[in-house]
């Protein structure tokens, strides 16, 4: 039977793994679904963002490598990785200038790429299924926000949560400004914020059928990993 690991850049993403996404894969052949942080993700200042693309290479090769029988996935923030320089992730500075559509896949397909290549000719490709959120973690929660605003305790703010998804096509296209960004517009509603709780709570109080329903981008990545249990 196949086991997955899913690399995460921080906690809230590894408890939502955890919680929410190993439970319902289970259901689908994998013998075992856990969540790895990305290096010393606990470690990180705040400010320094997530880790370069060399680095994450390094621990998805080694992940690969020691499991012959693993499936490896993503689970990052679009919107806080690096595009330029030494750290600049596979596609992320051509997804930049893209439209909304094609920012995903750009990185996405870059990613594996790079994988794959790094992996050799025998590699089965298969076994690396790249994720990036869009645009980040809480751009999901908005899926049901009536659910976000109870899942915080605080139901009073539904109202004004629907009024930033109203904007939107679907929560996933919230965009990625340093002050438009899904988390920079929920820490303007919800003094004190805290991602790894609150967020968390959310999502579980939200369920996982509603956020495949609003997300399309997260429902591809989820059905391919349902299709690939039994690998």
């Amino acid at each position: 039977m196949t086991r997955l690991l899913v690399h995460v850049e921080g906690e809230t993403e590894e408890t939502f793994a955890n919680e929410v996404i190993r439970p319902h894969l289970l259901n689908f052949g994998y013998s075992g679904v856990g969540a790895r942080l990305l290096g010393n993700a606990r470690q990180r200042d705040r400010r320094g963002g997530i880790r370069g693309w060399q680095s994450v290479h390094g621990d998805i090769i080694n992940h690969l490598r020691a499991d012959g029988r693993c499936l490896a996935t993503t689970m990052v923030d679009y919107y806080g990785l690096p595009q330029f320089g030494s750290k600049a992730w596979p596609g992320r500075e051509a997804a930049g200038l893209a439209l909304y559509p094609a920012k995903a896949s750009l990185v996405e397909d870059a990613m594996s790429a790079d994988i794959c290549s790094a992996m050799g000719p025998a590699f089965n490709p298969e076994r690396f299924v790249p994720y990036v959120m869009m645009h980040e973690f809480e751009g999901l929660l908005f899926s049901d926000c009536g659910g976000f605003a109870r899942g915080i305790g605080r139901p009073q703010l539904e109202d004004q949560f629907q009024g930033i998804r109203a904007q939107f096509g679907s929560p996933e296209e919230i965009n990625d400004s340093p002050t438009t960004a899904p988390s920079k517009r929920v820490a303007e509603i919800v003094i004190g914020y805290e991602k790894p709780l609150l967020g968390v709570l959310a999502a579980l109080e939200i369920g996982l059928e509603v956020i495949r329903a609003e997300c399309p981008h997260f429902r591809r990545w989820l059905e391919r990993l349902e299709g690939l249990g039994a690998l």
